[in-house]
Protein backbone atom coordinates (compact mmCIF):
# COMPACT_ATOMS: atom_id res chain seq x y z
CA UNK A 1 0.00 0.00 0.00
CA UNK A 2 1.12 3.55 -0.67
CA UNK A 3 -0.11 6.97 0.44
CA UNK A 4 -1.33 9.09 -2.45
CA UNK A 5 -3.69 11.84 -3.39
CA UNK A 6 -6.89 10.94 -5.23
CA UNK A 7 -6.36 11.66 -8.90
CA UNK A 8 -8.80 13.76 -10.89
CA UNK A 9 -9.42 10.67 -13.02
CA UNK A 10 -10.58 8.56 -10.09
CA UNK A 11 -12.87 11.12 -8.47
CA UNK A 12 -15.67 11.03 -11.10
CA UNK A 13 -15.45 7.24 -11.28
CA UNK A 14 -15.95 6.94 -7.53
CA UNK A 15 -18.90 9.33 -7.71
CA UNK A 16 -20.36 7.36 -10.62
CA UNK A 17 -20.15 4.13 -8.60
CA UNK A 18 -22.08 5.82 -5.81
CA UNK A 19 -24.83 7.04 -8.11
CA UNK A 20 -25.08 3.61 -9.74
CA UNK A 21 -25.16 1.67 -6.46
CA UNK A 22 -28.22 2.63 -4.43
CA UNK A 23 -28.13 1.75 -0.75
CA UNK A 24 -30.76 -0.93 -0.35
CA UNK A 25 -32.57 -1.64 2.89
CA UNK A 26 -30.06 -2.09 5.67
CA UNK A 27 -31.30 -3.47 8.99
CA UNK A 28 -29.04 -3.08 12.02
CA UNK A 29 -28.46 -6.06 14.28
CA UNK A 30 -30.27 -5.98 17.59
CA UNK A 31 -28.35 -5.69 20.86
CA UNK A 32 -29.30 -9.32 21.46
CA UNK A 33 -27.70 -10.42 18.19
CA UNK A 34 -24.58 -8.30 18.77
CA UNK A 35 -24.01 -10.08 22.08
CA UNK A 36 -23.65 -13.39 20.26
CA UNK A 37 -21.15 -12.29 17.63
CA UNK A 38 -17.99 -14.23 18.58
CA UNK A 39 -14.46 -12.87 18.68
CA UNK A 40 -12.62 -15.98 17.55
CA UNK A 41 -10.89 -16.38 20.89
CA UNK A 42 -8.01 -18.85 20.85
CA UNK A 43 -8.26 -19.27 17.08
CA UNK A 44 -6.21 -16.06 16.86
CA UNK A 45 -3.49 -17.34 19.19
CA UNK A 46 -0.11 -16.67 17.57
CA UNK A 47 1.37 -20.04 18.53
CA UNK A 48 -1.46 -22.54 18.16
CA UNK A 49 -4.44 -20.60 16.85
CA UNK A 50 -6.34 -22.49 14.19
CA UNK A 51 -6.87 -19.47 11.96
CA UNK A 52 -3.86 -17.20 12.46
CA UNK A 53 -0.83 -19.25 13.54
CA UNK A 54 -0.39 -21.17 10.25
CA UNK A 55 -0.02 -17.95 8.26
CA UNK A 56 2.44 -16.16 10.56
CA UNK A 57 5.21 -17.17 8.16
CA UNK A 58 6.86 -15.50 5.16
CA UNK A 59 4.47 -15.78 2.19
CA UNK A 60 6.43 -14.41 -0.77
CA UNK A 61 4.84 -15.29 -4.14
CA UNK A 62 6.17 -18.50 -5.62
CA UNK A 63 7.78 -19.77 -2.40
CA UNK A 64 7.04 -22.79 -0.16
CA UNK A 65 5.74 -20.45 2.55
CA UNK A 66 3.09 -19.11 0.24
CA UNK A 67 2.13 -22.63 -0.80
CA UNK A 68 1.64 -23.51 2.87
CA UNK A 69 -0.63 -20.47 3.31
CA UNK A 70 -2.67 -21.44 0.26
CA UNK A 71 -3.13 -24.97 1.58
CA UNK A 72 -4.27 -23.54 4.92
CA UNK A 73 -6.95 -21.41 3.29
CA UNK A 74 -8.21 -24.06 0.89
CA UNK A 75 -8.30 -26.82 3.51
CA UNK A 76 -10.22 -24.57 5.90
CA UNK A 77 -13.00 -23.88 3.40
CA UNK A 78 -13.16 -27.38 1.98
CA UNK A 79 -13.24 -29.05 5.40
CA UNK A 80 -15.25 -26.58 7.48
CA UNK A 81 -17.32 -24.65 4.94
CA UNK A 82 -18.10 -27.08 2.11
CA UNK A 83 -21.01 -24.97 0.84
CA UNK A 84 -18.54 -22.31 -0.30
CA UNK A 85 -17.08 -22.59 -3.78
CA UNK A 86 -13.29 -22.48 -4.12
CA UNK A 87 -11.75 -20.90 -7.20
CA UNK A 88 -8.22 -19.98 -8.23
CA UNK A 89 -7.31 -17.12 -10.51
CA UNK A 90 -3.75 -17.54 -11.71
CA UNK A 91 -1.60 -15.03 -13.54
CA UNK A 92 2.08 -14.31 -14.02
CA UNK A 93 4.17 -11.18 -14.08
CA UNK A 94 7.70 -9.91 -14.35
CA UNK A 95 9.11 -7.90 -11.47
CA UNK A 96 12.05 -5.49 -11.17
CA UNK A 97 14.02 -8.00 -9.08
CA UNK A 98 13.32 -11.15 -11.12
CA UNK A 99 14.09 -9.82 -14.59
CA UNK A 100 12.71 -11.93 -17.43
CA UNK A 101 11.53 -14.71 -15.12
CA UNK A 102 7.77 -14.84 -14.71
CA UNK A 103 6.53 -14.99 -11.13
CA UNK A 104 3.23 -16.80 -10.47
CA UNK A 105 0.46 -14.88 -8.73
CA UNK A 106 -2.46 -16.89 -7.41
CA UNK A 107 -5.61 -15.23 -6.13
CA UNK A 108 -8.02 -17.34 -4.09
CA UNK A 109 -11.79 -16.77 -4.32
CA UNK A 110 -14.28 -18.28 -1.88
CA UNK A 111 -17.98 -17.64 -2.57
CA UNK A 112 -21.41 -18.50 -1.22
CA UNK A 113 -24.53 -17.61 -3.21
CA UNK A 114 -28.17 -18.68 -2.87
CA UNK A 115 -28.41 -22.16 -4.40
CA UNK A 116 -31.14 -21.15 -6.86
CA UNK A 117 -29.41 -18.20 -8.52
CA UNK A 118 -28.36 -18.19 -12.14
CA UNK A 119 -25.02 -16.82 -13.28
CA UNK A 120 -24.88 -13.05 -12.91
CA UNK A 121 -27.99 -12.77 -10.74
CA UNK A 122 -26.84 -12.21 -7.13
CA UNK A 123 -25.36 -9.05 -5.69
CA UNK A 124 -22.22 -9.96 -3.77
CA UNK A 125 -20.63 -8.48 -0.66
CA UNK A 126 -16.91 -8.83 -1.30
CA UNK A 127 -14.46 -9.03 1.62
CA UNK A 128 -10.82 -8.72 0.63
CA UNK A 129 -7.27 -8.97 1.97
CA UNK A 130 -3.91 -9.71 0.40
CA UNK A 131 -2.07 -12.76 1.65
CA UNK A 132 1.40 -12.33 0.17
CA UNK A 133 4.28 -10.88 2.17
CA UNK A 134 7.23 -8.71 1.15
CA UNK A 135 10.34 -10.22 -0.37
CA UNK A 136 12.54 -7.94 1.78
CA UNK A 137 13.61 -7.80 4.52
CA UNK A 138 14.29 -11.53 4.29
CA UNK A 139 12.07 -13.46 6.68
CA UNK A 140 9.45 -10.69 6.89
CA UNK A 141 6.15 -12.11 8.18
CA UNK A 142 3.65 -9.29 7.83
CA UNK A 143 1.32 -10.07 10.73
CA UNK A 144 -0.73 -6.91 10.27
CA UNK A 145 0.23 -6.88 6.58
CA UNK A 146 -1.92 -8.96 6.08
CA UNK A 147 -2.00 -12.25 7.98
CA UNK A 148 -4.43 -10.89 10.58
CA UNK A 149 -6.91 -9.54 7.98
CA UNK A 150 -6.88 -12.94 6.24
CA UNK A 151 -7.57 -14.75 9.51
CA UNK A 152 -10.36 -12.28 10.32
CA UNK A 153 -12.06 -13.03 6.99
CA UNK A 154 -11.87 -16.76 7.70
CA UNK A 155 -13.56 -16.08 11.04
CA UNK A 156 -16.26 -14.00 9.33
CA UNK A 157 -17.00 -16.79 6.85
CA UNK A 158 -17.21 -19.44 9.56
CA UNK A 159 -19.49 -17.33 11.78
CA UNK A 160 -21.98 -16.26 9.14
CA UNK A 161 -22.20 -19.63 7.40
CA UNK A 162 -24.92 -21.10 9.61
CA UNK A 163 -27.05 -17.98 9.24
CA UNK A 164 -26.61 -17.95 5.47
CA UNK A 165 -27.77 -21.58 5.38
CA UNK A 166 -30.80 -20.81 7.52
CA UNK A 167 -31.67 -17.78 5.41
CA UNK A 168 -31.46 -19.76 2.18
CA UNK A 169 -33.57 -22.59 3.60
CA UNK A 170 -36.30 -20.21 4.80
CA UNK A 171 -36.34 -18.20 1.58
CA UNK A 172 -36.57 -21.38 -0.45
CA UNK A 173 -39.44 -22.69 1.66
CA UNK A 174 -41.34 -19.42 1.24
CA UNK A 175 -40.55 -19.09 -2.44
CA UNK A 176 -38.91 -15.71 -1.88
CA UNK A 177 -35.76 -16.24 -3.92
CA UNK A 178 -35.30 -15.05 -7.46
CA UNK A 179 -35.32 -11.26 -7.14
CA UNK A 180 -32.09 -9.34 -7.43
CA UNK A 181 -32.42 -7.30 -4.19
CA UNK A 182 -33.04 -10.45 -2.14
CA UNK A 183 -30.47 -12.70 -3.83
CA UNK A 184 -27.42 -11.63 -1.86
CA UNK A 185 -24.17 -13.53 -1.91
CA UNK A 186 -20.81 -13.13 -0.23
CA UNK A 187 -17.30 -13.78 -1.46
CA UNK A 188 -13.88 -13.57 0.12
CA UNK A 189 -10.94 -12.63 -2.08
CA UNK A 190 -7.43 -13.41 -0.85
CA UNK A 191 -5.26 -11.53 -3.30
CA UNK A 192 -1.66 -12.22 -4.24
CA UNK A 193 1.13 -9.86 -5.22
CA UNK A 194 0.01 -6.72 -3.43
CA UNK A 195 3.49 -5.92 -2.21
CA UNK A 196 6.13 -4.23 -4.35
CA UNK A 197 9.20 -6.32 -5.07
CA UNK A 198 11.54 -3.32 -5.30
CA UNK A 199 9.72 0.02 -5.00
CA UNK A 200 6.02 0.83 -5.16
CA UNK A 201 4.97 1.88 -8.65
CA UNK A 202 1.91 1.27 -10.82
CA UNK A 203 3.65 -1.74 -12.35
CA UNK A 204 5.51 -3.03 -9.27
CA UNK A 205 2.54 -3.57 -6.98
CA UNK A 206 -1.00 -4.98 -6.97
CA UNK A 207 -0.07 -7.81 -9.36
CA UNK A 208 -2.96 -10.09 -8.43
CA UNK A 209 -5.56 -7.34 -8.06
CA UNK A 210 -4.70 -5.78 -11.43
CA UNK A 211 -4.94 -9.11 -13.23
CA UNK A 212 -8.23 -10.10 -11.59
CA UNK A 213 -9.95 -6.75 -12.12
CA UNK A 214 -8.97 -6.75 -15.79
CA UNK A 215 -10.17 -10.33 -16.21
CA UNK A 216 -13.51 -9.68 -14.54
CA UNK A 217 -14.11 -6.57 -16.62
CA UNK A 218 -14.03 -8.69 -19.79
CA UNK A 219 -15.82 -11.77 -18.38
CA UNK A 220 -19.35 -11.10 -19.59
CA UNK A 221 -22.35 -12.95 -18.23
CA UNK A 222 -25.09 -14.27 -20.57
CA UNK A 223 -27.19 -11.57 -22.19
CA UNK A 224 -30.22 -12.21 -19.98
CA UNK A 225 -28.24 -11.80 -16.72
CA UNK A 226 -29.05 -8.87 -14.46
CA UNK A 227 -25.37 -8.01 -13.97
CA UNK A 228 -23.07 -7.71 -16.95
CA UNK A 229 -19.86 -9.06 -15.38
CA UNK A 230 -18.39 -10.06 -11.98
CA UNK A 231 -17.32 -6.48 -11.23
CA UNK A 232 -20.90 -5.29 -11.69
CA UNK A 233 -22.08 -7.84 -9.10
CA UNK A 234 -20.00 -6.38 -6.26
CA UNK A 235 -22.31 -4.53 -3.88
CA UNK A 236 -19.37 -3.40 -1.74
CA UNK A 237 -15.64 -4.14 -1.91
CA UNK A 238 -14.44 -4.16 1.70
CA UNK A 239 -10.64 -4.25 1.87
CA UNK A 240 -8.84 -5.00 5.16
CA UNK A 241 -5.16 -4.14 5.58
CA UNK A 242 -2.66 -3.25 8.33
CA UNK A 243 -4.95 -4.36 11.14
CA UNK A 244 -3.81 -5.89 14.43
CA UNK A 245 -1.79 -3.20 16.19
CA UNK A 246 -3.15 -1.31 19.19
CA UNK A 247 -4.91 2.06 18.80
CA UNK A 248 -5.72 1.87 15.10
CA UNK A 249 -7.32 4.77 13.29
CA UNK A 250 -9.29 3.86 10.16
CA UNK A 251 -10.56 6.90 8.30
CA UNK A 252 -13.31 7.25 5.70
CA UNK A 253 -11.74 8.40 2.40
CA UNK A 254 -14.68 8.04 0.01
CA UNK A 255 -17.91 10.02 0.21
CA UNK A 256 -19.91 7.57 -1.96
CA UNK A 257 -19.41 4.75 0.57
CA UNK A 258 -19.37 6.85 3.72
CA UNK A 259 -22.82 5.56 4.64
CA UNK A 260 -21.35 2.03 4.89
CA UNK A 261 -18.41 3.33 6.93
CA UNK A 262 -20.90 4.99 9.30
CA UNK A 263 -22.76 1.69 9.63
CA UNK A 264 -19.58 -0.06 10.72
CA UNK A 265 -18.62 2.81 13.03
CA UNK A 266 -22.06 2.52 14.64
CA UNK A 267 -21.45 -1.19 15.21
CA UNK A 268 -18.19 -0.40 16.99
CA UNK A 269 -19.87 2.30 19.10
CA UNK A 270 -22.75 0.01 20.10
CA UNK A 271 -20.45 -2.89 20.90
CA UNK A 272 -18.37 -0.66 23.18
CA UNK A 273 -21.51 0.61 24.91
CA UNK A 274 -22.55 -3.02 25.47
CA UNK A 275 -19.07 -3.88 26.83
CA UNK A 276 -18.60 -6.47 24.09
CA UNK A 277 -15.13 -5.33 22.97
CA UNK A 278 -11.90 -6.09 24.81
CA UNK A 279 -9.59 -3.29 23.72
CA UNK A 280 -9.31 0.08 25.43
CA UNK A 281 -8.02 2.35 22.65
CA UNK A 282 -7.28 6.05 22.90
CA UNK A 283 -10.15 6.66 20.49
CA UNK A 284 -12.57 4.74 18.27
CA UNK A 285 -11.14 2.45 15.63
CA UNK A 286 -13.49 4.21 13.18
CA UNK A 287 -13.55 7.89 14.20
CA UNK A 288 -14.90 9.50 11.00
CA UNK A 289 -18.61 8.78 11.33
CA UNK A 290 -19.44 12.49 11.40
CA UNK A 291 -16.85 13.56 8.84
CA UNK A 292 -17.78 16.77 7.06
CA UNK A 293 -18.53 16.49 3.36
CA UNK A 294 -15.95 19.15 2.55
CA UNK A 295 -13.17 16.94 3.92
CA UNK A 296 -13.56 14.17 1.37
CA UNK A 297 -11.47 13.80 -1.77
CA UNK A 298 -8.12 14.99 -0.40
CA UNK A 299 -6.17 11.76 -0.36
CA UNK A 300 -6.18 8.01 0.03
CA UNK A 301 -3.91 5.01 0.40
CA UNK A 302 -3.10 3.07 -2.75
CA UNK A 303 -3.93 -0.57 -2.17
CA UNK A 304 -5.62 -3.57 -3.78
CA UNK A 305 -8.84 -1.63 -4.28
CA UNK A 306 -7.36 0.68 -6.93
CA UNK A 307 -7.87 -1.53 -10.03
CA UNK A 308 -11.45 -2.19 -8.94
CA UNK A 309 -12.25 1.42 -8.06
CA UNK A 310 -10.98 2.53 -11.47
CA UNK A 311 -13.67 0.29 -12.92
CA UNK A 312 -16.47 1.78 -10.84
CA UNK A 313 -16.63 -0.70 -7.94
CA UNK A 314 -17.75 0.86 -4.58
CA UNK A 315 -14.95 0.64 -2.01
CA UNK A 316 -14.82 0.52 1.79
CA UNK A 317 -11.13 0.61 2.72
CA UNK A 318 -10.31 -0.52 6.25
CA UNK A 319 -6.64 0.36 6.69
CA UNK A 320 -4.95 1.86 9.72
CA UNK A 321 -3.55 5.35 9.07
CA UNK A 322 -1.05 6.34 10.17
CA UNK A 323 0.43 2.95 9.42
CA UNK A 324 1.40 0.82 12.42
CA UNK A 325 4.92 1.50 13.73
CA UNK A 326 5.91 -2.05 12.73
CA UNK A 327 4.99 -1.46 9.08
CA UNK A 328 7.45 -3.16 6.69
CA UNK A 329 9.84 -4.05 9.51
CA UNK A 330 10.80 -7.38 11.04
CA UNK A 331 8.73 -6.38 14.07
CA UNK A 332 5.52 -6.93 12.10
CA UNK A 333 5.19 -10.37 13.64
CA UNK A 334 2.87 -12.21 16.00
CA UNK A 335 4.65 -11.01 19.13
CA UNK A 336 3.88 -7.38 18.31
CA UNK A 337 0.16 -7.84 17.71
CA UNK A 338 -2.38 -6.52 20.19
CA UNK A 339 -4.67 -9.50 20.54
CA UNK A 340 -7.67 -7.67 22.08
CA UNK A 341 -7.58 -5.37 19.04
CA UNK A 342 -7.40 -8.36 16.67
CA UNK A 343 -10.40 -10.02 18.30
CA UNK A 344 -12.37 -6.76 18.36
CA UNK A 345 -11.84 -6.28 14.62
CA UNK A 346 -13.09 -9.83 14.12
CA UNK A 347 -16.30 -9.00 15.98
CA UNK A 348 -16.86 -5.68 14.22
CA UNK A 349 -16.31 -6.97 10.68
CA UNK A 350 -18.43 -10.06 11.36
CA UNK A 351 -21.32 -7.96 12.64
CA UNK A 352 -21.05 -5.70 9.59
CA UNK A 353 -21.28 -8.70 7.26
CA UNK A 354 -24.30 -10.04 9.14
CA UNK A 355 -26.03 -6.66 8.87
CA UNK A 356 -25.20 -6.30 5.18
CA UNK A 357 -26.68 -9.71 4.44
CA UNK A 358 -29.86 -8.80 6.36
CA UNK A 359 -29.43 -11.55 8.92
CA UNK A 360 -31.86 -10.04 11.41
CA UNK A 361 -34.33 -12.22 9.51
CA UNK A 362 -32.71 -15.23 11.20
CA UNK A 363 -31.77 -13.66 14.53
CA UNK A 364 -31.01 -16.35 17.13
CA UNK A 365 -33.76 -16.58 19.72
CA UNK A 366 -33.55 -19.33 22.31
CA UNK A 367 -30.30 -20.65 20.91
CA UNK A 368 -27.04 -18.69 20.84
CA UNK A 369 -23.66 -18.72 19.21
CA UNK A 370 -20.90 -19.79 21.51
CA UNK A 371 -19.41 -16.51 22.69
CA UNK A 372 -15.63 -16.79 22.58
Amino acid sequence: MFLARISLLLQPLVLLSWLASPASAYTALSDHFLKFVPSGGDDFDIENGKLLAPILIPRVPGTPGQLAAQEHFVNFFRNELPSWSVEWFNSTGKTPVTGDRDIPFQNLLFKREPPWVQEGQSNILTLVAHYDSKIAPEGFIGATDSAVPCAILMHVARTIDRFVTQMHDEMNALGEGGTVPMDMGIQILLLDGEEAFLQWTETDSLYGARALAEHWETSHFPANSFYKNPLDQISMFVLLDLLGSANPTVTSPFLPTHWAYRAMATIEQRMRQLNLLESNPKGPFLPDAEKDISSFGRGMVEDDHIPFMRRGVPILHLIATPFPSVWHTMSDDGAHLDMPTVRDWARIVTAFALEWLDMMEVEPKDEALEKT
